[in-house]
């Protein structure tokens, strides 16, 4: 292959993504010329609204690069495997290959004048904390039931520009809320834009389980481009891949959607693997979660009995309950 042109989006934590595929790939195949294709998906463009509208994850931040991809224009698309939905399937394409993972967890980004001695006392009383995740959301509140929690949107380095300048955030009828005192973000979305110095606290995995599939860049191609795979294969880091299958594979069994507060971890040790996830409502006051382990190189079968235990303890309740309702959406 003599050229390889991979989709992204526009978001300077995207580029900085794509930028280390490229990089990857053309150590692992020196004469490989990569061209980085940049979209306008309607997740970026659309910085009032809620994602739901959008389609979710799925519509607002990976539809437009898909369609690309399956219509030939692009070889590859990069993902945050966050973004990417996994209660449905799409026909045609794979995930060729995943970066090793970065840190997986939540972190807290305090905006300036305010002290973590400050925030925690009281358990956030009195202060608003503002995430555009409904995971988050939900830790949040079982985290600082005194604090209120506010809708707030943007790429990483825009949230955080917002929360310094005390600018409010819109909302799509046109009301505003805020400004925040505080986020909650990804913590290695925080390290991609280059404000890993902000983060004023790092939430434990088991204070606010991650995202299913949080910290992992996905390179999606299409099934039968066996060049392009086989190209992907050379930068795939196996554990990280791992760990993204016993994950997404929670999600598919639970059918989970955009609006789901439903959070998964998998560790591999030696030739174990131990997936945690959890079902949460959006109030954070009910939660169910369970712990397996099982062999590494069956990543899929974990996923599934762990889900189904969760099933077993009620979480359809939990996710259909959700599944009307208008609410906040993770994106990095």
């Amino acid at each position: 292959m003599a050229a390889l042109r991979i989709g992204t989006r526009k978001s300077v934590m995207a580029l900085a993504q794509t930028d280390e595929i490229a990089r990857q790939l053309v150590r692992a195949s020196p004469r490989l010329e990569v061209e980085i294709v940049k979209f306008d998906t309607s997740g970026d463009t659309d910085q009032t609204g809620k994602l739901l509208p959008h389609g979710g994850k799925g519509g607002a931040f990976v539809a437009q690069i898909r369609a690309a991809m399956l219509a030939g224009e692009l070889h590859a698309a990069m993902h945050s495997l966050k973004d990417m939905p996994g209660n449905e399937d799409t026909p045609g394409l794979v995930i060729g290959a995943t970066l090793a993972r970065d840190p997986p967890g939540d972190a807290l980004v305090l905006r300036p004048g305010l002290s973590l001695d400050d925030f925690r006392r009281g358990r956030g009383k009195g202060f608003k904390i503002g995430t555009n995740a409904v995971r988050r959301a939900a830790y949040a509140r079982r985290l600082f039931p005194d604090a209120e929690i506010i809708h707030y949107r943007g790429a990483a380095d825009t949230r955080v520009r917002k929360l310094d300048n005390a600018e409010m955030q819109r909302l799509p009828d046109g009301g505003a809320v805020g400004p925040a005192d505080a986020l909650i973000m990804a913590r290695s979305g925080l390290q991609r834009v280059g404000l890993a110095e902000r983060i004023a606290y790092e939430f434990s995995v088991q204070e606010m389980l991650p995202a299913v599939g949080q910290g992992i860049v996905a390179v999606e191609c299409s099934a039968r481009d066996f060049a392009t795979r086989q190209t992907l294969s050379l930068i795939d880091d196996p554990t990280a891949h791992a760990c993204a299958d016993a994950e997404r594979e929670v999600l598919w069994v639970l059918n989970g959607h955009c609006n789901s507060p439903i959070a998964g971890h998998a560790e591999i040790k030696g030739a174990d693997m131990s997936l945690t996830a959890s079902v949460l409502d959006h109030a954070g006051s009910r939660i169910i979660e369970t712990s397996r382990t099982g062999p590494a190189d069956r990543p899929r079968e974990l996923g599934r009995a762990v889900a189904l235990e969760l099933l077993a303890k009620g979480a359809a309740e939990i996710i259909e309950r959700s599944r009307p309702e208008e609410a906040m959406e993770d994106s990095a």
